[in-house]
């Protein structure tokens, strides 16, 4: 379409005329000869045949394309009508022969007898037919993206009119229609070979395709036809068009395809994407390759006498502003061709780019802004968060995680959730982006899990909605979440939250589950119920245990204030460190006190490797085992200290270098550990006796037998356990246990509760109904019914609550012993009078209704009432006061004649001489908030201020509404605020702390879990998943050995052998005759909130101090924790008296002042008078 007249010379034979004159004139050594046509100039060279005379083949090259589209769909049609001519004629002639068979059967006998040359001759096409379809199959597969040939096919050939398209963009700045030479054009070589591959890919094509029709009139075959034929004739005309082969960038539609064959694509969203990006921009370049062409040209009409220079760029910016209805008008069409394809283009342009551009910015405006992958860092590294990921989970789970006193975290947390974070949570990332990145993905979905290098993660911690209305619901999540996790990666460490203990069962189901290799399971109702048990045990000790897996900072106060002292506890945390081989051959006592006096640390338990060959778990987690164990080479303590770096000196301490150092942060690694290797101390013979002997022994030493020998035990006991006949313990000897009861028989009515004896027992509130969540009751139970108490020892749980929930849990509650039902509700007085609260050892309210609502104040409204309800009530207890002055308040077993006697079993309770039994140092103490003067509890009411209660809460901010007296604000941590501080409340969200505690040292969740739950273990996991109920065991050895394990106690320092030390004695003193005189471990005091004031105060309420330092001053209120070791003299001959004397004892001790009492009254009791007593309370219902 070259312009042939420009637009001042007339156009005949003047022109002819001019262009013979040019030609004369040329220089003869001149190589290029230019022919202009009044205003275009057509270049060509001399030495190729190209037409001198300026004549334009434009038409040949849009012949060639025409003649091949539309001579290729005549003969298509032409043979498609003859086809149809064919088969009609045939099924005319198929329908005559039929006819004839039906009228003529002799004569279609005598045919089918005759010769068969007509049917040798259908046979010719059948094997035709055959072949041809055996090509066409070829064909097919070669062209197909279904096999590696024919995705290589596919991607080269797109590739190919890629680089057909680029060619098109370099001639594009020469003119339209030129002579060029083939064998020097390299561009016209390559576009000629790309052509004649897509010449034979078009016949794959057409060979392949079913319908020969519809595959001549699709786009990319009309691509082919305009842009392919144009190639060979440039060829043999030696001139170039630039013509149609701007239609090559309709081939930009397959790009997403192509993407998708080469498996880079594999959202919808992506796959949406690039379609709407492809289609756009090839409608785009496509347009503007037409205008390109058209108003360069000119039009013919006009003899190309209106046509303009414009670039190929130029045009594709005019087409961009008249798509975006801006059309700025500094380039514009003047051929009445493109005038009217712009009409044609605003049209479809702009609905086009009014539909598709707002489509794909929003698009790319949800493409997920944390959807990229994680780059693992060499030497650093990471962990996977995943499962309930809110600013509160993960605030808490960061400040412990990344807390300062935790030794050099080099760790990566890469948290991974399928929603993205609000503007809070995204705040808190980027405060830590140096440690914390966030990607939006399930892990679920495997290809989120490879984005997150789940396969060399070092572990994946799962957090569960502790708030969530269905906790079933929420276990079965996040089961699943392991489930998906251990299926990409078997040997992923997994630690997880649960919130139901009976779903742990189903973790034990996944076979790559295996808590050996580090897997764990954090229940969280397993927990909670545990530590509010041992709180009924001794109080303030789920605030003590909770504080010391949770990484607190030092606040330091100056004021001489309840605060300080416990905010000095809150700051010690428990660590795990080897054991310097100094220790090795030493007792525990020994270096537990040596630790604690020369190193300030606390030792309260070690890993024992135990060298018996039937023990089936080489190493155990021992707690305070007395002084039958010998420590072993590397043996790992458990510590409390206030930080990491303390718990170095155990590892570092050298005899040598560090016996005569008095100051513990001198105590630094030293170079004469090789000095030790060659001069063994005196130590190693001790240690080569004892490995030798216990070879042929089950333990160590004889003491040590006779602590964990049952047959060793004193007769009467030995006899009364080995009754094979009586199943008293589960089949793990790990709890009591009996027969299962039926819920009709443990049930009281308030006039049978009344006329009961109870006192010492344990009141348990529970709100809750037949729709309502299960708590898990049995945790709560267990601990409570641990076999290292001996059967008297037992307090008496009563549950008052709704008889359709209870029912619900009975279940798991009909084999323990000394349980009753109450059915009531706990906002009533009279059933509370009924179970005798007021002289209760301990009252737990618990609520199983709290995550039904979503008002997070009122979450806790049923236990705060509840709890204001016992407050309120006032006793008359001028009956416990009787029965404090009959029996008295010291300890079990301490003599008060004789406060400074040493052996254990010489400590004889005066309320059980008659009977002549010995039992163990401490069994029930004195307990706190009773010290109120003898009068006036005997002339007044009692208040119920006073009685022992633990409040579980879900929401802390509700903290502030237990205490009306406190000065707590809002706003304050719950570890700050004062009925935490007491022990009077407990939430679950403390033991969020467990995740990062348990990740750095797996031992911590062991230690905290043989602590609080009675005995729990993997073996009666296993168990309670089979049967769901503890199952009865006879008492054997191997079982009975299970009870010598030690409990938590309480302390009282005002009478007996540590009566001295009570009034201004150190707690180091106290701390070391209490290990070496009773192996009893101290760790703790339970002090009067008010003990520090110099006047005397009636607030009766007390604090936690954890691991007070030796010079701490002590006071005759104080209370101790402390662990004690199991004693089996304890047990002799007790089973003979009932409970309810022994919790008539405990609950007594309440009732009055300590100080109130005269020793001298409590040395004269009658012996009668109490065997007549005991005679009366044994007929009760707590035997």
């Amino acid at each position: 379409m070259l312009a042939e007249a420009d637009g001042t010379a007339p156009h005949g034979s003047d022109g002819s005329m001019r262009t013979s004159n040019i030609n004369s004139n040329i220089n003869p050594d001149s190589s290029i000869l230019i022919s202009k046509m009044e205003d275009v100039v057509i270049p060509f060279s001399s030495e190729v045949p190209c037409d001198n005379n300026g004549q334009r083949m434009w038409w040949a090259f849009l012949a060639s394309s025409m003649v091949t589209f539309f001579g290729g769909l005549f003969i298509i049609l032409i043979w498609r009508t003859l086809k149809y001519l064919w088969t009609v004629c045939c099924h005319c002639n198929i329908k005559s022969k039929e006819a004839q068979k039906v009228s003529n059967p002799a004569n279609n006998q005598a045919a089918d007898k005759g010769p068969k040359g007509p049917d040798e001759k259908e046979e010719a096409p059948a094997s035709e037919v055959g072949w041809m379809t055996s090509v066409k199959d070829w064909a097919g597969v070669m062209i197909s993206a279904q096999t590696l040939t024919g995705r290589v096919l596919v991607v080269l050939v797109f590739a190919l009119s890629i680089g057909a398209l680029g060619i098109y963009f370099i001639d594009s700045s020469d003119p339209i229609e030129s002579c060029q030479n083939f064998y020097k054009d390299f561009t016209l070589q390559i576009d000629m070979a790309f052509n004649v591959f897509f010449l034979l890919y078009f016949g794959l094509r057409f060979i392949a395709a079913n319908d020969k029709l519809w595959f001549w009139l699709e786009v990319n075959s009309v691509v082919d036809f305009f842009t392919v034929p144009p190639v060979f004739v440039s060829v043999y005309l030696n001139r170039s068009w630039l013509g149609l082969r701007f239609l090559r960038a309709l081939r930009l539609i397959q790009f997403s395809e192509i993407l998708q064959f080469l498996n880079i694509l594999k959202t919808s969203n992506s796959i949406k994407l690039v379609n709407l990006c492809s289609i756009f921009i090839s409608t785009w370049l496509t347009a503007a390759g037409f205008i390109h062409l058209v108003e360069n040209s000119g039009d013919p009409w006009e003899n190309f006498e209106n046509s303009q220079s414009l670039s190929y760029w130029e045009c594709v910016y005019l087409l961009m502003v008249t798509m975006s209805t801006v059309g700025y008008g500094d380039v514009y069409a003047k051929t009445t061709l493109g005038r009217l394809f712009m009409v044609f283009f605003i049209l479809g342009g702009l609905a086009m780019f009014a539909s598709y551009v707002p489509e794909i910015i929003e698009l790319i405006g949800n493409r997920k802004k944390y959807g990229g992958s994680y780059s693992a860092v060499n030497g650093r590294k990471h962990i996977v968060v995943c499962g309930h990921i809110t600013l509160e989970s993960v605030s808490n789970f960061l400040k412990d995680f990344l807390h300062k006193d935790r030794d050099d975290v080099n760790v990566e947390i890469v948290f991974l959730h399928n929603i993205s974070p609000n503007l809070e949570l995204e705040a808190l990332f980027k405060r830590h982006f140096t440690q914390v990145e966030f990607y939006q993905g399930s892990v679920l979905n495997p290809h989120d899990l490879a984005r997150v290098k789940i396969e060399s993660a070092d572990a994946c911690l799962i957090l569960a909605n502790k708030y969530c209305a269905d906790p079933d619901a929420e276990d079965a999540s996040n089961i699943m979440r392991v489930i998906s996790i251990k299926n990409y990666h078997p040997k992923i460490r997994i630690i997880t939250q649960m919130l139901q203990y009976h779903n742990k069962a189903h973790l034990l189901n996944i076979p790559s589950w295996n808590w050996k290799e580090g897997d764990d399971a954090i229940c969280l109702a397993e927990l909670k119920a545990g530590f509010i048990a041992q709180s009924c045990l001794a109080q303030g000790l789920s605030t003590m245990l909770a504080n010391l897996f949770s990484m607190r900072s030092f606040i330091e106060i100056e004021e001489d204030t309840w605060q300080k002292y416990y905010l000095e506890g809150v700051a010690n945390e428990m660590y795990t460190e080897y054991l310097s081989s100094a220790f090795v051959g030493l007792s525990f006592p020994t270096v537990c006190e040596l630790c604690y006096v020369k190193l300030k640390l606390l030792l309260i338990a070690i890993e024992y490797k135990s060298e018996q060959r039937e023990s089936r778990s080489r190493k155990r987690i021992l707690i305070n085992p007395g002084n039958h164990v010998k420590m072993q080479e590397g043996t790992l303590g458990f510590f409390i200290a206030s930080d990491a770096k303390e718990v170095k000196r155990a590892f570092f301490y050298c005899k040598a270098c560090h016996d005569d150092i008095s100051d513990p942060k001198r105590i630094k690694k030293c170079g004469c550990k090789r000095l030790e290797d060659e001069h063994p101390s005196t130590l190693s013979p001790k240690k080569k006796q004892r490995n030798g002997g216990m070879r042929n022994s089950p333990n160590c030493s004889p003491k040590m037998m006779s602590r964990h020998d049952p047959l060793l035990i004193p007769g009467n006991e030995q006899i009364e356990n080995m009754d094979m006949n009586v199943k008293r313990y589960d089949s793990t000897g790990m709890f009591h246990w009996c027969p299962s009861k039926e819920i009709e028989k443990v049930i009281l009515t308030r006039s049978e509760a009344s006329m009961t004896v109870l006192s010492g027992h344990v009141v348990v509130c529970i709100f809750g109904d037949g729709t309502s969540a299960l708590v898990g009751l049995r945790n709560l139970v267990m601990p409570l019914r641990a076999s290292n108490f001996h059967y008297h020892e037992l307090k008496p749980i009563v549950f008052v609550g709704s008889l359709d929930y209870l029912r619900r849990e009975w279940e798991t509650l009909h084999n323990f012993p000394k349980v009753s039902i109450l059915p009531g509700t706990p906002l009533s007085r009279a059933d509370l009078r009924a179970v005798n609260i007021n002289l209760c050892d301990m009252c737990v309210i618990l609520s199983a209704n709290q995550n039904n609502i979503e008002d997070a104040s009122l979450q806790d409204k049923e236990c705060i009432l509840a709890s204001l309800n016992i407050k309120s009530m006032q006793f008359d207890d001028s009956i416990g006061v009787l029965q404090a002055n009959s029996q008295g308040f010291t300890p079990p077993g301490m003599d008060r004649s004789s406060p400074d006697s040493s052996p254990v079993h010489s400590f004889v309770r005066q309320a059980s001489v008659t009977t002549g039994s010995n039992i163990p140092i401490i069994t029930e103490l004195a307990k706190p908030g009773k010290l109120l003067p003898l009068v006036s509890l005997s002339q007044e009411k009692k208040s119920g201020t006073n009685i022992q209660m633990i409040t579980e809460l879900v929401n802390d901010s509700n903290v502030q509404f237990l205490d009306q007296d406190d000065d707590d604000d809002p706003d304050t941590e719950l570890y700050l605020t004062q009925p935490f501080a007491c022990g009077t409340a407990f939430a679950v969200s403390v033991l969020d702390s467990l995740m990062s505690a348990t990740y750095f040292n797996d031992n911590i969740l062991t230690l905290i879990r043989t602590l609080v739950t009675g005995g729990a273990t993997p073996e009666l996991e296993a168990l309670l998943a089979e049967e769901n109920a503890l199952r009865g065991g006879y008492s054997t050895p191997q079982t009975l050995a299970n009870r010598d394990r030690c409990r938590v106690a309480q302390l009282a320092l005002y009478d007996g052998p540590f009566a001295d030390l009570g009034d201004g004695g150190c707690y180091g003193d106290l701390f070391c005759k209490a290990l070496k005189t009773y192996n009893m471990l101290c760790f703790g005091i339970y002090r009067l909130r008010d003990a520090h004031l110099s006047a005397p105060s009636q607030c009766t309420k007390r604090y936690v101090i954890t691991n007070p330092p030796y010079e701490f001053e002590l006071v005759p209120t104080d209370l101790i924790f402390c662990l004690m070791q199991f004693d089996h003299n304890a047990g002799q001959s007790r089973t003979s008296l009932s409970h309810s004397s022994h919790s008539s004892h405990s609950s007594s001790k309440k009732s009055s002042s300590v100080h109130s009492i005269p020793p001298t009254s409590r040395q004269n009791r009658s012996s009668k008078t109490r065997e007549a007593r005991d005679k009366q309370k044994k007929e009760m219902v707590y035997r």
